[in-house]
This record gives C-alpha cells, sequence and structure tokens, in this order.
C-alpha cells in the first residue's frame, strides 16, 4: 500500500512500513535537521515534500491523491508525564487535528498513529474521547493498543499505538496482539546489550570506550539514567539491575551504561556477595560486590566484604564517564541510541553525515521504534 508519512522525523515510520513492502509517496517534517538525516537515509527523490504542516493549503492535500494509509506520530510533548500535560492547550497538541485535516481530504484505508501512553488518561480520558470523536466524524473507526519496546528491543518505552479503519472498506482488525519473540528481554544483562553497545572502533571514534564486539559474553551491562544529572530519575529509578532494559530514551536526556567485566578466570561470574580475590592488575574491571542492591568494586574496601555508610551518589566528571560506588558509568554513544530504537548502523551512518551529535541524541529520543512499527506495518 503507499502511505504518507507525517511528522516524520527521521522516519522510523517510514523504516517500518517498507520493511513490510508498502511504499512512501510523500513526508512531512518541520524540524530542519530531522529533515536532512531523513532525506539522507531514504530516497526521496520525486517524492511529495513537506515542512510546516499548518501550512500545508487543502489544495494541495487534494493534489497529492492514491492514499491507502497515513502514517503520524504527532507530537507527544503535550500528552506525556514528563512534560506539563497541556493537551489541546498546548499548540503541539493541536497538531493531531491536521492529521484529521489530511485524512478526511485524502481518505486513507487507514490510519496509523503513534503518541505516548498517557494520551489515554489525559485530563481523565477526555483529550483522547476528543480525539475519537474526531476520527469518527470524519468516518474512521479506531483501534488502539499500548506496547511496549521491550519487547522488540533493550529499551523500556510504553507508546500507544492507534489505528484508524475508514467506514465501510473492507480492513483487517489489528488489535490486540502480543509479541511472541521476546529473546531480547529474557537474556541475561550481560547479553543483552551484545548488538547495541558499540565496539572498541567505533568507541575510539566518538570519544567513549567498551570492549569488543567478541567479549560482550563477558560483560554485564547496567543501564543508568543521564549520568550528568544527578538527581533525574525515571518513575523514581536511576539504575537499572542486571538483566533489565534501557530506560526510556529521551530528546533531552543522554542515558549511559556501566559495564561491568567478569574476572579473568571468571571467579564463579561478576557479581559476588562477599569479595573474590582481587586482580593486581586490573580490579577495577574485574568484579563487583552486591551489597543491599547496590554494586562496588572499592578497593579499599572491597575485601573485607562490608560498606558501611555505601552512597548511591552518582557523581559526575568532566568525561562522558561518570563514578557511581566506584565503578565508571559512560553515556551512551549517539550510535548505540539509534539502535536502542531499532535503526540500522547504515542509516545512522548516513544521518551522522549531516548532522552533529546533539541532533542525532535529540532525533533518536523523538523517534519511534523500528521494529515495533514493522510488526504492526505487516498486518494492516
Amino acid at each position: 500500500m503507499k502511505f504518507l508519512d507525517l511528522f516524520a522525523g527521521i522516519g522510523g515510520f517510514r523504516l517500518g512500513m517498507e520493511s513490510a513492502g508498502h511504499e512512501c509517496v510523500g513526508f512531512c517534517e518541520i524540524d530542519k535537521f530531522a529533515r536532512a538525516s531523513y532525506k539522507a537515509i531514504h530516497n526521496t527523490e520525486n517524492e511529495v515534500e513537506m515542512h510546516d504542516i499548518t501550512t500545508v493549503s487543502d489544495e494541495f492535500i487534494r493534489g497529492i491523491r492514491d492514499i491507502d494509509v497515513i502514517c503520524g506520530g504527532f507530537p507527544c510533548q503535550a500528552f506525556s508525564i514528563a512534560g506539563k500535560r497541556r493537551g489541546f492547550e498546548d499548540t503541539r497538541g493541536t497538531l493531531f487535528f491536521e492529521i484529521a485535516r489530511f485524512a478526511s481530504i485524502l481518505r486513507p484505508r487507514y490510519l496509523f498513529l503513534e503518541n505516548v501512553k498517557g494520551l489515554l488518561n489525559h485530563e481523565g480520558g477526555a483529550t483522547f474521547e476528543t480525539i475519537l470523536g474526531a476520527l469518527d466524524g470524519i468516518g474512521y473507526d479506531v483501534e488502539w493498543q499500548v506496547l511496549n519496546s521491550k519487547d522488540y528491543v533493550p529499551q523500556n518505552r510504553e507508546r500507544v499505538f492507534i489505528v484508524g479503519h475508514l467506514r465501510g472498506e473492507r480492513t483487517r482488525k489489528i488489535f490486540p496482539f502480543e509479541k511472541n519473540d521476546r529473546t531480547l528481554t529474557e537474556v541475561q544483562g550481560q547479553q543483552i546489550f551484545a548488538n547495541t553497545l558499540t565496539t572498541r572502533t567505533e568507541a575510539q571514534s566518538t570519544g567513549t570506550y567498551i570492549a569488543e564486539r567478541k567479549q560482550y559474553e563477558e560483560k554485564i551491562a547496567i543501564p543508568v539514567l543521564t549520568p550528568d544529572r544527578v538527581e533525574k530519575r525515571q518513575n523514581g529509578r536511576r539504575v537499572k539491575d542486571d538483566g533489565e532494559e534501557m530506560f526510556t530514551l529521551t530528546a533531552q536526556d543522554r542515558h549511559g551504561v556501566a559495564i561491568l567485566q567478569k574476572p579473568r578466570g571468571y571467579n564463579e561470574g561478576g557479581l559476588h556477595d562477599i569479595s573474590p580475590t582481587l586482580s593486581s592488575h586490573s580490579w577495577h574491571e574485574n568484579n563487583l560486590l552486591l551489597i543491599g542492591g547496590v554494586y562496588t568494586n572499592d578497593s579499599q574496601r572491597f575485601n573485607r566484604g562490608v560498606l558501611p555508610g555505601l552512597s548511591r551518589t552518582l557523581k559526575a566528571s568532566k568525561s562522558d564517564a561518570g563514578i557511581y560506588d566506584g565503578f565508571k558509568i559512560r553515556k551512551l554513544s549517539p550510535r548505540e541510541c539509534w539502535r536502542l530504537q531499532g535503526f540500522p548502523d547504515w542509516a545512522f551512518d548516513r544521518a551522522k553525515g549531516v548532522n552533529s551529535d546533539s541532533q542525532l541524541y535529540k532525533q533518536a529520543g523523538n523517534s519511534v521504534t523500528v521494529p515495533v512499527i514493522a510488526d504492526i506495518a505487516k498486518r494492516l
């Protein structure tokens, strides 16, 4: 089917839709940096290109024609629990009605939309009821489901996906469904980031460091929120446990990871209730002692097995790495953030050629998770 990509960002919807065999005929994105990444990644030659959706005339929309699906991750800040949740009082919230305007003119068989989970209960459900009413008024029956990216990639990211069916068309019901392949989220922490974290060569080029990919099975990756913002929390948490997925990526935050190296000879693993034998030349990478849910490798007190007055404070440094109770934490690289959204490395490489790291971080946080889109797209 042919689709129109509204609020296109860097093209997460597009990659997912195209992987399911659908064809993009046009896109709309107001941010010039996101648009640069989008056009670097995708072949947009001879496609309809729009920038500020509010300036696109009805006459121009009528000239697009022959659209089967309108896709859109319309701006979510107005509905997110992370923001002020002003909803339709916020101009970003009103951009939903631009989707309704396009749909009322083009009459596609499907609408395929995405937003934050908080959209469902904003203003006690009144905001979502307004959205449903608007779509009903232009002839669309609507279904929706909250899906979590952690069922596809190692990132906790709950989003509501909305599918509108043009009334009278023989469209297929999409929801509910469950993601059956949970391989990524069921593996141990030392493996969960195996296809996400950068290799030694890649890390050196971005000013960060981690062991080579062949050594990932000897590592444990602990997700950490914003190494440079000590008081920042997400759902009350700052550090996760071994085996858990990454915190939800956001456009404004920089996320980190503590890489714990298992000891040479393994010494029964890398996490211990009492201290194992310390290595004289690499104690700081070898073993961590678990006390009260906090990992540490304090060199002076480690082999005593007791750390009275243990501090949970994250101390930011001038580099990308911080110190958390004795072990280093570094920021995720932009490439890693894109991988956590399911983007292939070739797409990141193209975007990196036209944008700064700052923009690449922002773009990853604002994007949809590609494999989730692909899973829904193949059901259309």
